[in-house]
């Protein structure tokens, strides 16, 4: 074997839950349980191993994983292969709404009888990741590999600003007040293909600024597209061809053209809508392996880092507290937080009934939602000086002439770019939602708007955080090209 030569291993296990038992969906405000199977949920293990240097990189269906529990699967997984390092193990979700709990579900919401725990479902996400990651041991080959660049429409900008300065998460596009929608969107698919030496592609990394969440309204169990998508390469490549699914900077993206009204065409709320972003996903896939095939790289180079990254919390100002008490009393006095979640749960479900209705069924312009976010605000100012930064658990990870870096946010879709474009590497993957989750973080302008995505509510760090996040992923990716 090459002294440079890369080995290369593809895990995978189901991780749906059992059939018989009840299910609480993850991911809404309000308890859904599900009344079926759309598609199976995977865990994707990617084994990467060049001189006695070992990466692990796990990719999970569900909504997101908390930082306790993903240090948990890091270190149960490395106390199983004693090649392993925790600090070399990598974990990220794809994002759908359709999955179990993973997490202890909101303190307001109600219980669903005898369905399936968050601690259980955890106990059976651990099994099988340990399943998926002996068998890419097991399995293991040298491999070449290729990254390429396609494109393909899937994620578009989710929230609609108005003349008054304010923004609304799928907020109505069809009022007079709508200037435009707050970001862009970002089509490019990030691809890696990995090769046997007879040049047969065996496996994949595909990844896409858009959360795998066509299906986030309904109530079935799904992986979405990124799951869809699967399966249809493994009908192009082959039933042992594996795919690691990541989802790029998209805290600010889903799949709808909230512009056009879904008018003449698909509301991409459905199956139906899983079944087109996945065919174009797959035919950029296609596309990027034709060419990648022109050009394996079988002696690539391989470094693994995680250097310490410390970003400073969102902080809310003295007056945004006092404003804050004020305006929580005045709801308060209007209908209490309790009332207020049983008129909230009435109304999205008069929504999810209306017919020509494909959702979102809740608002996140409730007097319930509004009580919330006050609440959080009120308790960061409280505790933020105890707590004024945050440590995140970062990597980068080049292999050959491409870099994967992650982050633990449902990133908004600007630091994406501001990374991409200022990355020293020929091609960058950014995949979020890694090693746990810390909420969204959304830019200075979302801030400014407001809004579900852009409140203290929705994540623990702020703009002046992202600005350092990308600072220091720019860093780090130059470092890991200059030790040539």
């Amino acid at each position: 074997m090459a002294a440079k030569s890369l080995t290369v291993g593809f895990g995978e296990a189901d991780i749906t839950p059992p059939k018989e038992r009840t299910v609480a969906l993850a991911g809404q405000y309000y308890s859904r349980v599900a009344e079926g199977i759309h598609s199976p949920l995977k865990v994707v293990v990617l084994l990467l191993e060049q001189n006695n240097h070992h990466s692990l990189m796990i990719s999970f269906d569900v909504v997101n994983l908390a930082v306790g529990f993903c240090n948990e699967i890091k270190e149960r997984t490395a106390d199983h292969f004693n090649c392993l390092s925790p600090d070399k193990i990598t974990i990220n979700t794809i994002h759908t709404h359709s999955a179990p709990l993973v997490s202890p579900p909101k303190d307001w919401m109600e219980t669903v009888p005898d369905a399936i725990s968050f601690q259980e479902y955890r106990g059976l996400l651990i099994e099988k990741t340990l399943e998926a990651a002996s068998r890419a041991f097991r399995e293991k080959q040298v491999a070449g590999l290729a990254h390429n660049l396609q494109h393909a429409a899937v994620g578009h900008c989710r929230r609609a600003v108005y003349s008054d300065g304010t923004a609304e998460m799928y907020g109505d596009t069809g009022r007079e007040d709508f200037v435009g929608m707050e970001g862009g969107g970002d089509a490019g698919v990030e691809l890696m293909y990995f090769y046997d030496k007879n040049q047969q592609p065996f496996g994949a990394i595909v990844n896409a600024a858009c959360p795998s969440q066509v299906m986030e309204a309904t109530r079935v169990i799904s992986s979405d597209y990124m799951g869809t998508l699967r399966e249809k390469l493994k009908s192009r490549y082959g039933e042992n061809f594996r795919t690691l699914c990541q989802i790029s900077a998209a805290g600010c993206q889903s799949p709808r053209d909230l512009v056009r009204h879904y008018k003449g065409g698909l509301d991409f709320w459905s199956e139906a809508g899983v079944e087109v972003v996945s065919d174009r996903l797959l035919a950029a896939v296609e596309k990027g392996g034709e060419e990648g095939n022109k050009c394996i790289n079988y002696d690539p180079v391989f470094r693994h880092n995680s250097p310490k990254i410390s970003l400073p919390r969102r902080r809310v100002s003295y007056s945004e507290f006092v404003g804050a008490e004020k305006e929580l009393k005045r709801l308060v006095n209007i209908q209490d937080e309790e009332t207020a979640y049983a008129d909230f749960c009435s109304h999205l479900l008069r929504n999810e009934n209306m017919p020509d209705n494909p959702g979102p069924y809740d608002s996140k312009l409730h007097h319930f939602v509004k009580i919330k976010s006050h609440q959080a605000a009120i308790k960061r100012y409280k505790d933020q000086d105890a707590r004024p930064f945050v440590d995140i658990d970062f990597h980068c990870i080049r292999v050959g002439e491409a870099v994967l870096v992650t982050n633990p946010f449902e990133l908004f879709l600007e630091y994406g770019h501001r990374i991409k474009a200022r990355s020293s590497a020929p091609q960058t993957f950014v995949i979020q939602l890694s090693n746990g989750s810390y909420g969204y973080l959304p830019t200075k302008n979302a801030e400014e708007h407001g809004g579900y995505g852009g409140q203290v509510i929705n994540g623990q760090i702020g703009s002046d955080g992202g600005a350092k996040l990308v600072d220091e992923t720019v860093s780090a990716i130059y470092n890991v090209f200059q030790s040539d």
